[in-house]
């Protein structure tokens, strides 16, 4: 019994030492995400796009 409450002692001592983000923080973050992400999505269209074309163009 000792164990289980010492261990919930622990889980909420470090609770406590969450720092949570601030809105515009993940705002910013969201942002870079989708920006990015869609900059991966036009580079791998473009390289899609070629190899589709020089597969056609050889057969």
């Amino acid at each position: 019994m000792k164990k289980i409450l010492d261990f919930i002692r622990g889980v909420r001592s470090e609770w406590f030492k969450i720092v949570w983000p601030t809105r515009s923080e993940v705002v910013r973050a969201t942002v870079m995400i989708l920006v990015f992400s869609g900059l991966a999505a036009l580079f791998f269209f473009v390289i899609d796009s070629i190899l589709n074309a020089l597969v056609s163009w050889i057969f």
